[in-house]
């Protein structure tokens, strides 16, 4: 008899873990999923998440499942989890899926927000949600942009050290494609501003580092021209700096229908 396959959809805030990883030392947000999870079957877990945040990165609806031979139905996980894990994750939903369904490589997209606020003082409530550049931006520079980047492009240029294997000739490397990009002010926050960006899949630190030369932009400091030779030359070292972890937020994880 094949174990059961449970998906469960996480919320969290980021503060307080150094990412998604699980770590040896450090409080992950895999970790300690995984130690409630073997509390609750008496056995060891192994989480498998859609990807990985970095450490100050939130969730509204990371994806992960895991392999189980507990009898629990998916209510009691949830209910149970929500009961032994700390007030900043929560699990959303919980599902049972077919043997063969993997939160990674079934993934066929994801969308990000990135939060700003340009106001000159920001509120304490809100230093943990939207990075802080106290600045006057240019709006349409930074929208003419951000179609810059929608479609297939390599991305080499707003990718982390450490994102991949760049040894290896197989796969598709730094290529990436970009389905919507948009930039919209907040209804309800004075000064505040949203980044969106949806695509088959993002390299490390590819959408603050997108961010951080989007606000040079904004800015003047660059132009569009600038941007445009950055995202062509394929060089790091042309884009702006990577933006603040905080502001970050992963909203949705994309699969095939049924999954």
């Amino acid at each position: 008899m094949s174990r059961r396959n449970i998906r469960l959809i996480i919320a969290y805030e980021g503060t307080g873990y150094s990412g998604w990883q699980r770590q040896s030392r450090d409080a992950t947000i895999q970790g300690t999923i995984e130690h409630s999870l073997s509390i609750m079957t008496r056995s060891s877990v192994t989480l498998h998440g859609a990807g990985r945040t970095d450490a100050g990165v939130h969730a509204l609806a990371m994806t992960a499942n895991f392999l189980t031979d507990s009898s629990i139905p998916c209510n009691g996980f949830q209910n149970g989890l929500n009961a032994m894990l700390p007030a900043d994750i929560r699990i959303r939903q919980t599902d049972e899926f077919p043997p063969d369904f993997h939160s990674r490589f079934n993934a066929t997209g994801k969308s990000y927000r990135y939060d700003i606020f340009t106001g000159k003082v920001q509120l304490p409530t809100e230093r943990r949600y939207a990075a802080h550049f106290p600045c006057k931006l240019n709006i349409d520079k930074i929208k003419l942009c951000l179609k810059l980047i929608e479609g297939t492009h390599d991305f080499s240029s707003f990718e982390g050290s450490g994102s991949r294997d760049t040894s290896l000739t197989s796969g598709r490397g730094a290529v990436r494609t970009l389905f919507q990009t948009c930039f919209t002010p907040s209804l309800h926050k004075k000064e505040t501003w949203s980044f969106h960006f949806t695509g088959d899949g993002f390299l490390r630190h590819m959408v603050r580092n997108l961010v951080g030369t989007f606000i040079e932009v904004g800015i003047e400091k660059k132009s569009i021209d600038d941007f445009n030779t950055i995202l062509q030359k394929q060089d790091r070292n042309l884009a702006g700096p990577t933006a603040p972890a905080h502001g970050l937020i992963l909203e949705k994880v994309f699969y095939e229908p049924m999954q």
